[in-house]
């Protein structure tokens, strides 16, 4: 295996045993301008990535890693009720491996490769996971199936699982900046994309690969790097997550054994930022490298729809509330966002509970009905064609307004008697109190989990998570979510 080990030389400087990195005086740091250096650009993030430790990580980030574990947890035992799951996890327990690690939910063990595929679609299936808007894309989804099933075959603790997972989200959120959302709005989707890139880090953290070892997981993991915008709303969608996270890990596995790839996939001609982007920005992707932190900036779901539907929702609860809107008297109601949400969620006329999640238009008529947006029941083929629903639906016009953030709405209902009633919603802020989002995601996995493996056994996962770095393995945390 190609552990950390002695210094290695790139044109920037000295990346050292302990994969620190003395830089040059010419390539120290510098503000984002269009001459900004990208040399060893993909180097210089695997050594970060790979300098990580549990004691370096700022205590906020390692308590929003603690939460993104728990909330996959949830929506992934949840989510191995879908058909989606029962599928993949069928075709996976035929084609048989070595029991290595868990299938969430799934009652089996399968090989490392198998399980991070399984679990990462399942986790995604209902949509219903966390979010970072620098990715542009669902962080945990790519990297927790790969590193928790890594970490369960090799015997390793809580420690060196949330090490991993906050490397594996602050590399896909820095390729994510880098990418810019020219790259989303392509067509590409960034979970399936740019997450192959976190679940690659996050599996080279828990190897002990050096630097120039996690670059080569790097380059292994873009060269597979894929995901359609155009499936959203099908099975492909959460599927790509997974395939993102059995990539990624794939990766990282090769690369310890020596597999040979470029280690410059993300700068070079050819490679990943030059055919799928044309906003390419890698000083976002090197700002304030080492004392900056995404991870806290994830944003989690209490409403079991696409992330770009929530501010149109929370539009709509809000103006219900303030102004105890009827919806029989509604005339028409105009809804602005940005165009990028205009690509993402904005399914017109949805046939499948699925294409609900991705309907601005359909959740807002949920909302204002005085539907639960946040039971995953709510969205089936019967309920998005439910007569009340669908005609207030068509009542609905959604536009592009380029003065909106990337998770913001502007909402104007005009009613039947004349008046007009106006909102401008922003969701993009994280919850600054982490106590109290503790305790919404600890709630929200119990019910999640609770129907799936008992409310008891629920409740000692919470608590498991809860210690997570006493843990000396994740053993009993895998015997639980067994199912």
């Amino acid at each position: 295996m190609a552990k950390k080990s002695g210094h290695f030389q790139t044109s920037h400087g000295t990346i050292c045993a302990d994969n620190s990195i003395q830089l040059k005086e010419s390539v120290m740091p510098q503000a984002a301008t269009a001459a900004f250096d990208d040399t060893d650009l993909t180097l210089r993030l695997a050594a970060h990535g790979m300098g990580l430790t549990f004691e370096s990580l700022p205590r906020e980030t390692i308590e929003v890693a603690r939460h993104c574990l728990i909330d996959w947890l949830g929506v992934t035992l949840a989510g191995s009720r879908e058909p989606l799951a029962e599928i993949m996890r069928a075709e996976a327990l035929e084609e048989g491996g070595a029991s290595q690690a868990t299938i969430l939910g799934g009652g089996a063990m399968t090989s490392v490769i198998q399980a991070a595929l399984v679990n990462g679609a399942t986790g995604h299936a209902l949509d219903y996971d966390d979010v970072n808007l620098t990715m542009i894309g669902h962080p945990t989804a790519a990297v927790a199936p790969a590193i928790l099933a890594l970490a369960e075959k090799n015997g390793l603790g809580g420690k060196a699982l949330l090490t991993a997972l906050v490397t594996g989200i602050e590399t896909e959120c820095r390729v994510g900046a880098m990418m810019n959302e020219a790259h989303y709005n392509a067509g590409w989707h960034a979970t399936g994309t740019v997450g192959s890139f976190g679940a690659a880090a996050g599996a080279a953290s828990l190897l002990g690969l050096d630097a120039e070892a996690c670059a080569r997981a790097l380059g292994i993991a873009g060269t597979q790097a894929a995901g359609l915008k155009a499936m959203f709303g099908t099975m492909c969608k959460p599927f790509h997550a997974g395939k993102a996270a059995s990539n990624g890990l794939y990766a990282a596995m090769l690369s310890s054994r020596g597999f040979e790839s470029r280690t410059d996939v993300l700068e070079c001609e050819q490679g990943f930022a030059d055919t799928q982007t044309t906003d390419y920005d890698p000083a976002a992707a090197m700002d304030q490298l080492g004392t900056k932190f995404h991870t806290p900036n994830v944003l989690f779901k209490y409403h079991a729809a696409c992330y770009g539907t929530h501010a149109v929702i929370e539009a709509a609860a809000s103006l219900k509330r303030a102004h105890n809107i009827d919806p029989a008297n509604v005339e028409k109601i105009e809804i602005g966002v940005r165009d990028t949400l205009l690509k993402m969620c904005n399914i017109q006329e949805p046939v499948t509970g699925l294409e609900g999640k991705f309907s601005m238009r359909f959740t807002a008529a949920m909302a204002l009905l005085g539907e639960n947006t946040g039971l995953i029941a709510n969205y089936n083929e019967i309920k998005v064609q439910e007569a009340e629903i669908v005609n207030l639906r068509d009542r609905i016009k959604v536009v592009n307004n380029k003065d909106m953030g990337k998770a913001e709405a502007a909402m104007s209902i005009s009613m039947k008697d004349g008046s007009v009633h106006q909102i401008r919603t922003d969701v993009e802020t994280p919850d600054s109190d982490l106590d109290r989002q503790w305790s919404r995601l600890s709630a929200k996995f119990l019910d999640m989990a609770g129907p799936v493996i008992g409310d008891a056994k629920a409740a000692r996962v919470v608590e498991l998570v809860a210690g997570l770095e006493n843990a000396a393995d994740l053993n009993e945390v895998t015997a639980l979510c067994k199912g």
